[in-house]
């Protein structure tokens, strides 16, 4: 760099500089220099001096020169401008989408004159807005025709990403895609096609739009797969969106649905165990609607239905295993195969237990070993049973206790409303039911007389095998008292006995303990009767004359009114009888005698 003589007079000085600009290489060097000519050139002076040597060399804020770099510092790129005086660039404006910046020493290139900073010898420099002025006029055609424009994703930024498309533009986040975009790293490095969506020439910046090209080229796509969609054809397409109910298939500008059930011919909870977004799949076109452009889709029906197999390859009786893939109240459920599963249910668990829940047998995950012993194709259902796999202890229980037997010392394990559950041995339990306690009382509530823990002696009444019951009874240990009861009570006999309900069509009335008539309202009295209780009282003795006895409907008919009718005619036949035994000949002439005499009067 030159430097200032102070030898030489002011005057010759400004003509050298005039003459040849080589002096000046960094003006902060020069005014540095300046400062230390003590008077020689004041700051105006050069001022003038360097306004004289901008005007020479031609050089303007706004213009578009080419430069050769000549350093390359930590935060700038030194431009030398053919003015001696080098500008700056910025270095972000080399860097690429890795952050490392294209740029070495000798590089020539054109830069935008930003700014002259006259006072400090300084000029602002910008290679993208060079670029931008350079590549403007094909941008801007490229706008007017409505053609599109290529470029690299080079850098994420504030709202979206910088591309480069031969100047640095700018893709907001939004015009990504036609849909919405969180991972935008994913991007850097990527050549795509944009359209431009404006552009300022005087500001030099660009935004661009990668999401129109791809809902045109996605309504291309769409038209051409509905011009070739058809039922029944297997297409290839990519997971597009996961729900609860199915998976939205990308078909090539179009989504069909592949719905859950359609998924598998096995059991799934949720298409995300069988699929993830980005997923390429085979599935058949089960149904398309043109007018509504709608599209079902099918994976299972792309491989063959295991239940056209499934007679053949699990007949009845034959034993498999498969694993237990979800439990009911009412069954555990056993895949056999793939798509194919069959229940066990609770009654075909065990012979002698009532299972209330599966989860005592068995657990989601358990392979387990049982018998098929239907199979519904068409219903797509396969029964099979555990039981079946152990000897039936039914068997052996009608062979030691046949209809009739007695049962000694059966335990009471459980007492209902209806009747006592009876351990009988050999894990089965017999019921005796309340109807067959006592054959003379009716009996509400078994736990009035008996407790669990209770010894009783019983008579086998039926053993049902298929249903898996066996009824027992107390009362059968005595005789039926109604068996005899002709032999005991008839027709026409009057009885007493106390009043034990009153109900509103009569009163019972007890002949013996276990023994018990009815009175109807119509039977209670000669009178018109509206209430039985008008008549009778519980508890009250009474007479009744018996009218009918029904031993094989355990049913007696009395009548209060008729016994009061036989009464009567009882006793008048009495009466009658006595006047005839004291009636003679001659007391019936007498009687005749009189009864002329009176008339004669």
């Amino acid at each position: 760099m030159a430097k200032l003589n102070t030898t030489e007079s002011a005057p010759k000085q400004k003509k050298e500089l005039l003459k040849n600009l080589s002096w000046i290489n960094e003006f902060s060097d020069v005014q540095g220099d300046i400062n230390e000519q003590k008077g020689t050139v004041g700051a105006e002076d050069f001022g003038a001096l360097f306004e004289q040597a901008q005007k020479d060399s031609g050089i303007q804020e706004g213009a578009v020169i080419d430069g050769k770099v000549v350093a390359v510092g930590t935060d700038d790129v030194t431009v030398d401008i053919g003015f001696k005086c080098e500008g700056f660039v910025p270095l972000y404006e080399f860097k690429d989408a890795t952050g490392t910046a294209k740029v070495a020493v000798g590089d020539i290139l054109s830069v935008y004159v930003e700014r002259l900073e006259i006072e400090h010898g300084k000029i602002h420099l910008s290679k993208d807005r060079a670029d931008i002025i350079k590549a403007w006029d094909e941008i801007s055609a490229a706008c007017d025709q409505d053609q599109l424009v290529e470029g690299i994703v080079i850098a994420k930024v504030k709202g979206g990403l910088a591309v480069d498309i031969g100047v640095k533009a700018f893709l907001p986040g939004s015009q990504l895609d036609t849909k919405a975009v969180k991972n935008l790293d994913k991007f850097i490095g990527q050549r795509m096609k944009f359209k431009i969506l404006k552009f300022n020439k005087k500001r030099g910046n660009i935004v661009l739009s990668r999401k129109a090209v791809v809902a045109q080229e996605r309504e291309l796509q769409r038209a051409e797969t509905l011009s070739q969609m058809q039922e029944g054809m297997v297409v290839a397409g990519t997971v597009k969106n996961i729900t609860e109910y199915g998976a939205f298939i990308d078909l090539g500008g179009m989504d069909g649905l592949l719905h859950i059930t359609d998924m598998s011919w096995g059991r799934i909870k949720h298409p995300s165990e069988l699929f993830n977004v980005g997923d390429e799949v085979k599935v058949k076109i089960l149904k398309y609607d043109r007018e509504k452009e709608r599209v079902s889709l099918g994976l299972k029906q792309v491989s063959p239905n295991p239940w056209d197999e499934a007679e053949y390859k699990f007949p009845v009786g034959k034993i498999v295993k498969g694993k237990v893939v979800s439990l009911k109240d009412y069954g555990a459920f056993i895949e056999l195969d793939d798509g194919v599963e069959g229940l066990i249910h609770v009654s075909e668990m065990s012979w002698t237990e009532r299972v209330k829940n599966p989860s005592k047998y068995v657990k989601v995950g358990d392979a387990v070993e049982c018998k098929v012993l239907e199979v519904d194709t068409r219903n797509k259902r396969i029964s099979l049973g555990m039981k079946q796999l152990q000897d039936n202890p039914w068997d052996a229980l009608e062979m030691k206790f046949p209809v009739g037997a007695i049962v000694e010392e059966c335990e009471i394990k459980s007492i209902t409303d209806f009747g006592m559950f009876v351990d009988v041995g050999m894990g089965i339990d017999g019921l005796i039911h309340v109807s067959d306690l006592s054959w003379n009382k009716k009996v509400a509530n078994p736990a009035e007389k008996y407790k669990k823990g209770d010894k009783v002696r019983a008579v086998v009444l039926g053993i049902d095998k298929q249903a898996e019951k066996f009824s027992l009874g107390i009362k059968q240990l005595e005789r039926d008292p109604w068996e005899n009861i002709k032999s005991r009570y008839r027709v026409g006999q009057s009885v007493e006995g106390a009043v034990t309900k009153i109900a509103d069509f009569g009163a019972f009335m007890e002949l013996e303990e276990g023994i018990e008539g009815l009175i109807y309202v119509s039977e209670l009295s000669e009178q018109r009767v509206e209430k039985p209780s008008d008549v009778v009282k519980l508890g009250e003795k009474v007479r009744a004359e018996i009218l009918s006895i029904e031993p094989k409907d355990r049913r007696i008919s009395l009548s209060i009114k008729q016994l009061g009718r036989s009464e009567e005619r009882a006793n008048y036949e009495t009466y009658m009888g006595d006047r005839n035994k004291k009636t003679s000949m001659g007391d019936l002439l007498g009687e005749k005698l009189k009864g002329a005499l009176k008339k004669d009067e």
